[in-house]
């Protein structure tokens, strides 16, 4: 993989919002694969995907950068530099925990 580009500097570690694509999730619809924006942790589904919400939310947002949200898989995309990049295991976002996700839905 190549050199990470300027954006990679700049990276922290999140947590994403959902399990799923948010907005898919809202909709009804599926998707292919998920990515996680490295900005702020929300969660869409990919290019392959009926709706593109990732790239939407990049489109809206002015997120630069994502990362596969698909087990096993380790790299990063940044939209701006138009490359990929290999995460380290401390910049890999972590996976909402599922038991916080079902204490928020009976608390709300």
């Amino acid at each position: 993989m190549p050199d990470p580009c300027a954006h990679y500097a700049d990276l922290q570690q999140v947590t994403a919002r959902a399990n799923g694509c948010e907005e898919c999730l809202a909709l009804g619809a599926t998707w292919t694969e998920l990515r996680v924006c490295l900005s702020c942790g929300h969660v869409g589904c990919c290019e392959d995907s009926k709706h593109t919400h990732a790239l939407k939310h990049f489109q809206a947002t002015g997120h630069p950068m994502l990362a596969s949200f698909e087990r096993g898989e380790t790299w990063s995309w940044c939209y701006t530099h138009r490359r990929y990049m290999e995460l380290t295991p401390a910049l890999r976002p972590r996976r909402r925990s599922m038991l916080k996700a079902l204490l928020g839905r009976l608390v709300a």
